[in-house]
Parts: C-alpha cells; structure tokens; sequence
C-alpha cells in the first residue's frame, strides 16, 4: 500500500514539474536560460541570445 502512495506522489509531483515547464515555453520563457548572466556558464555571447535579452 505504502508504495502505491510513494509512486502516486511522485507521479503527481512530475506532472506538476512538466505542466510547469509547459505553461513557461508557452510564455516565452526559456528553459535553459535564466537571463541570469551573472551566473551563466558563457553561451550567451551569441548574437540570438543577446537579442532575447534586450527584449
């Protein structure tokens, strides 16, 4: 019973974790980046990377 329980919680958190990540592509946001570049690992001296951030 006990991991029927286990399994039904983490197949709900997963499903909240992809609806999430959905609802933000759909938005516009990105999923790799932050727009945090203070803390980024050096791709975002692409021009189509520093274009998405100036809007």
């Amino acid at each position: 019973m006990g991991t029927f329980v286990v399994l039904a919680v983490l197949i709900l958190a997963v499903g909240l974790v992809l609806r999430s990540m959905i609802r933000a592509k759909k938005a516009g946001k990105s999923l790799q980046c932050g727009c945090d570049c203070s803390s980024c690992g050096g791709h975002c001296c692409s021009s189509e990377v520093k274009e998405n951030h100036t809007k």
